[in-house]
């Protein structure tokens, strides 16, 4: 069961998780928390059941997503909101290339620069979102 002061898993008093980790999911977990709350309002102001919500991440957003999968099982708990999905979308990193003057997709966040010529990115186009798109909710 968790305990919803701190939303970690506890088993006899005892954090199952690392010091290092549980700062990673409590990161997750306030993030999971704000998407359950604002699920519940707009189910709430519709008269609805949240059936799945819908977000976009991306790898620069600083969030890991089985992290934050597993805090909204968390966050969602003995909500009007349990049994519903988190659908996540993987957003790529893409850059503008100012020597190609095109935008293209890198494959590694540690190394933004274009994939076809190698210059460095003059600007971050996408790869930063955190983003909730769309709610299903059913009357």
């Amino acid at each position: 069961m968790p305990d919803r002061i701190t939303g970690l898993w506890t088993q006899n008093c005892k954090p199952t998780l690392d010091a290092a980790q549980a700062d990673l999911a409590m990161h997750e977990l306030s993030i999971a928390m704000s998407l359950v709350d604002l699920a519940s309002e707009e189910a709430e102001r519709i008269q609805g059941r949240v059936i799945a919500l819908h977000i976009k991440v991306g790898p620069l957003s600083g969030v890991f997503k089985d992290a934050l999968l597993s805090s909204y099982e968390m966050a969602s708990y003995d909500t009007f909101l349990q049994g519903s999905q988190l659908m996540i979308e993987d957003v790529p990193i893409v850059i503008y290339c100012p020597r190609c003057r095109a935008e293209r997709t890198v494959g590694s966040m540690q190394l933004l620069c274009c994939s076809v010529c190698s210059a460095p990115a003059s600007k971050i186009m996408s790869g930063k979102e955190l983003e909730l798109v769309s709610l299903e909710i059913e009357s």
